[in-house]
């Protein structure tokens, strides 16, 4: 078996999770979540934030014991078997090429807001060709995007809060609203584990798996608090639109606004296509997807088929979706799939454990409550792909038996 090169530190680690985090949701989540949940948006936030860091915590505890690419597909398999393993990654495929998709699509929006569909395909077509031309490109790029949007997000929020104060009213008891925001943000924070399917590519991965996760969830965590913070009075004033942020800045300087989202989401469309590809791989390894795609490439030393079979279906569903079904589909599969890694971190043994069992029996808990909250179609269309998944693993073992079986 072929095996990716060990390339990446904490800085670079670190901001491909940054870059995965601080992407299209951000500039797009926050006016769906409060038409959801009002002024108990903060409420929504604090509870996807409490599952992110859930997640992260026991992310970073399965990966220093399995540090190899797949992230939560290696997981499963190793602790809860070959079935386990494939649905998690099946489930991650399905989240975060929805992700792809609808990160495109709004940053196409921003860009061509008519038209936005094949300026959409470009960017796809475009940040899979930085992802092809090897890990090292791509967490350089994914520096330089971090430290341009932190710094854009920071200019316009602190200024915001300083000169209007903060909003901690609330309005009248929350319904179940609150909790299908808190899904939606959830997708606004997906990311944070990204190296965990990038492990194989990580120098001493179990010093710097921890570090940049952790790291990258907090420096995100921090940032979320201060947009919500920003937006609240600004939302409680009727001042509800598409483009949130923009509010922020006068007239003539909202396609500052325009760029820097344009910027984050082409950061996050990078990071995801980089993870993909990575499970994709892992997954061909073990023949739960087609074995070509497990194939390296002589020069890039990356797995080129399955990056380039990735932007292949993002570039589909960006044909035949809008942003917000794509959202919702995301959080379906992305959530299931830290269910399983929940699921899988609780039959570690107390010899791996650094985490109470408490920590991953909550975190699966809220994952599950957190996807049956999120809109129906998006919760039938995940349970659907699943399904189909399920068809896929039974028809894949049969070839994998017959194939294994002598002849005479």
């Amino acid at each position: 078996m072929q095996a990716l090169e060990r390339r990446l530190g904490v800085p670079g680690s670190m901001a491909i999770g940054v870059a995965a985090m601080v992407g299209a949701g951000v500039f797009y989540v926050w006016t769906p979540a409060w038409n959801l949940a009002g002024e108990w948006m903060l409420v929504s936030l604090a509870l996807a934030a409490t599952v992110a860091t859930l997640n992260g915590l026991v992310t970073t505890q399965l990966a220093i014991r399995v540090p190899v690419s797949g992230g939560i597909y290696s997981y499963g398999r190793a602790y809860r078997g070959e079935f386990v393993g494939f649905l998690a990654g099946w489930l991650f495929l399905t989240g975060k090429t929805a992700s792809a998709a609808a990160i495109a699509l709004i940053a196409a929006t921003y860009v061509l807001p008519d038209q936005p569909r094949p300026l959409a395909v470009a960017f796809i077509v475009a940040f899979s060709a930085v992802v092809i031309s090897g890990i090292r490109t791509t967490a350089t790029f994914s520096i330089a995007i971090v430290a341009v949007v932190i710094i854009g997000l920071l200019v316009l929020t602190v200024p915001t809060i300083a000169s209007q104060g903060v909003s901690m009213t609330f309005g009248a008891a929350p319904g179940w609203g609150v909790l299908t925001a808190a899904g939606l943000m959830f997708f606004s924070f997906a990311g944070y584990a990204r190296m965990a399917t990038l492990g194989e590519e990580v120098r001493d991965p179990v010093r710097t798996l921890p570090r940049a996760i952790i790291g990258a969830l907090v420096v995100v965590l921090a940032l979320y608090a201060l947009l919500a913070l920003a937006l609240i009075p600004t939302f409680s004033r009727g001042g509800v639109s598409q483009a949130p942020l923009t509010e922020m800045v006068s007239a003539d300087s909202g396609w500052m606004v325009g760029l820097l989202a344009l910027v984050a989401s082409l950061g996050s469309l990078l990071a995801i296509l980089a993870g993909l590809s990575r499970t994709s791989l892992q997954m061909a390894r073990h023949r739960d997807l087609p074995g070509v795609l497990a194939r390296l490439s002589a020069s890039t030393k990356g797995p080129l088929f399955s990056e380039i079979a990735v932007a292949i279906g993002a570039i589909v569903l960006v044909l035949v979706t809008d942003p917000l079904w794509l959202v919702g589909l995301s959080g379906t599969g992305v959530l299931g799939y830290y269910a399983i890694g929940h699921y899988s971190a609780l039959a570690q043994p107390r010899s791996e454990r650094f985490l109470s069992p408490v920590v991953p029996a909550l975190g699966l808990v809220l994952c599950v409550v957190l996807v049956v909250s999120l809109p129906t179609t998006s919760l039938i269309a995940g349970v659907l792909w699943a399904l189909a998944g399920v068809f896929w693993f039974v028809i894949a073992g049969i070839i994998r038996r017959r194939r294994a079986t002598p002849v005479g």
